[in-house]
């Protein structure tokens, strides 16, 4: 009785440090590939944008790097930041084409930072846009280029806003 509970402990354990986050139960295995610049990354049906390609800035250690994307989403989530209430207003789309998707890598506290901004449209070619806090793939694919930058580069509150912003030098807080 003992063995079996350690043993699932052990299983738990190891299931919880594989997947602790939403970036690391994402596979990478068939959706990028390296180019002279970065990465290309091509998404599918389900999969996760955002912890798609904070999975690849852990994997492949990218110190920063801008991105940008298109594709079909699922469902894209938007959110307008109220800087009285210092959250997001969230608002999400669903089946929409991602016209656009520009964005950042870097880092905060030890794990990587995305931030990204873009377009979508539906049916009618009425579009929305603003912060991306989350996007699934929908039918067909999302395209995201991935081009590295050489420094590593992190996010931090600026205390005068209080909200991240990008620091472009080690220590700029």
């Amino acid at each position: 009785m003992v063995i079996k509970t350690f043993t699932s402990l052990c299983i738990a354990l190891f299931a919880a440090l594989a997947f602790g986050t939403s970036a690391q139960a994402q596979d990478l295995t068939g959706k990028v590939t390296r180019t002279p610049t970065g990465y290309l990354m091509v998404l599918r049906n389900g999969d996760d944008v955002l912890a798609h390609i904070e999975k690849l800035a852990e994997v492949e250690r990218i110190q920063s790097a801008s991105i940008f994307g298109i594709g079909f989403m699922r469902e894209a989530t938007f959110g307008f930041y109220d800087f009285s209430k210092k959250v997001f207003n969230p608002k999400t789309f669903k089946d929409v084409e991602m016209a656009n998707l520009t964005g950042s890598i870097a880092w905060k506290e030890g794990k990587p930072s995305i931030h990204a901004h873009g377009i979508v449209t539906d049916g009618t070619f009425i579009g929305a846009g603003g912060h991306f806090l989350g996007m699934t793939v929908g039918t067909g694919s999302c395209e995201i280029t991935v081009i590295l930058h050489p420094q590593r580069l992190e996010r931090f509150v600026d205390p005068a806003i209080g909200a991240n912003v990008l620091g472009l030098y080690p220590g700029a807080k």
